[in-house]
């Protein structure tokens, strides 16, 4: 279980903290209004990702004999989760150009990631062959993950839009800077071992 802990809570964080569509709108909600409207965004997560990670179960539950196709899958995760590395060490501080106007936060940042291709792409490609992987050693695993993940992805929105909120500089400063490239290098870290799940699915080690 706690294998799963720390994997949630790394994807959790750095899905959190990366810039995006959604934390775009987290900031730009919380510097044009307040910190309420920022965190209801920070909650869209919650609301439209259940469909996602059902369909993609339903998908992967059809495949979970076909070994080869599944660590096909894993290594696309493995590229997925590593690209986000890459750009989480490459990060260089985020800049919005704001616009006034009504707020209508939960809304909006619920429209924005329904209609992002991020959640799609992480639950088919890491998200769901991870739960799946859980899922086969039982209840509480499966469990773990979520909790550590949607806890530390909402967690760490929410704790930018208090932040944001009370210092507007802390986007392009050096704590947000090297707090994205230590994700970035454990992002890498566990890119290594879906590419080595992968292999191992697909037999060749």
């Amino acid at each position: 279980m706690i294998d799963f802990l720390i994997i949630g809570t790394v994807l959790g964080l750095s899905a959190g903290f990366a810039p995006g569509p959604l934390l775009t709108l987290v900031i730009s909600e919380t510097l044009q209004h307040d910190i309420k409207a920022g965190v209801k965004v920070a909650l869209a997560p919650i609301l439209t990702d259940l469909p996602i990670i059902i369909l993609t179960l339903l998908v992967l539950s059809k495949l979970s004999s076909f070994h080869g196709i599944l660590g096909i899958v894993t290594m696309l995760g493995g590229c997925f989760v590593l690209y986000m590395g890459y750009e989480s060490i490459c990060a260089k501080g985020l800049k919005l150009d704001l616009a006034g106007g009504k707020s209508n936060s939960l809304f909006t940042g619920t429209l924005t990631n329904a209609l992002s291709p991020h959640p799609y792409l992480f639950w088919f490609s890491v998200g769901a062959p991870t739960m799946t992987k859980a899922m086969h050693q039982g209840l509480t695993e499966p469990a773990a993950f979520i909790v550590a993940f949607y806890g530390f992805l909402v967690g760490s929105k929410v704790i930018l839009a208090i932040v944001v909120g009370k210092s507007k500089t802390f986007l392009s400063g050096i704590a947000y800077i090297y707090t994205m490239r230590l994700l970035g290098l454990v992002l890498c870290a566990l890119a290594m071992v879906l590419f080595y799940d992968g292999l191992n699915l697909l037999g060749l080690l």
